[in-house]
């Protein structure tokens, strides 16, 4: 089975499992979501779920966040991880959306990833799921299951976002990189599977005897 033929597989699967998906982070705006997707990184949107409507509650736009002292968004998001830098950036970022943008966030690649904290997967989220563009953010999960699934070889997250992109129609990408996330999560855990359970790791690769070994993002 090649790539092609695999990803219409694992496409038809994705589409039986998760008919209509969620959106994993809550949020009310573009803003919200921007900051919420900031501190998913190496933090599990379960944890950044607790505690953005503490957050929210006391800056839900950038004029409100831009008057927030460093150290009270330290207090609040110190439980998602690497709370020094997020909480410089999200002040920062905040204060450049009222200067340059007039507190909207832009609806462009090249911008956003201009903002302090915000790279390209982050930028990706936001363009897809904030302004409904096309993208295909690609995290440490979709990066390990596009190797276990036989998509791309791994090299790094810029490749296997570059092969998923080749291999599923543009329409798709936003629903698709959601879907790959939440069957990561429900049937071929990082430390489960290893490519010789789940449904899609036996289709595509039904001949496997040896757990796959994946490279790190």
């Amino acid at each position: 089975m090649n790539k092609s033929e695999k990803a219409i597989v694992i496409k038809k699967i994705l589409n039986q499992t998760y008919p209509k998906i969620p959106i994993p982070l809550d949020h009310e705006n573009t803003y919200q979501l921007l900051i919420a997707v900031l501190l998913s990184a190496q933090c599990t949107d379960v944890r950044v779920n607790e505690v953005t409507p503490q957050l929210f509650s006391l800056a839900d736009t950038p004029i409100k966040m831009s008057k927030l002292k460093v150290n009270q968004i330290y207090k609040i998001v110190r439980p998602c991880g690497l709370a020094p830098q997020k909480s410089k950036a999200i002040s920062k970022l905040s204060k450049i959306l009222i200067k340059k943008f007039d507190g909207n966030v832009p609806e462009s690649f090249e911008e956003l990833e201009k903002l302090p904290g915000v790279g390209h997967k982050t930028a990706s989220v936001v363009m897809s799921q904030g302004f409904g563009h096309p993208a295909f953010p690609v995290d440490t999960h979709i990066h390990r299951l596009a190797q276990r699934w036989g998509l791309t070889n791994g090299r790094n997250v810029t490749q296997t976002e570059k092969d998923l992109k080749k291999l599923f129609d543009e329409k798709d990408w936003n629903k698709l990189h959601l879907q790959i996330i939440f069957y990561g999560r429900e049937f071929c855990e990082a430390r489960k599977c290893y490519g010789l359970e789940c449904k899609i790791c036996t289709a595509c690769n039904p001949g496997r005897k040896r757990p796959i070994k994946t490279k790190k993002a």
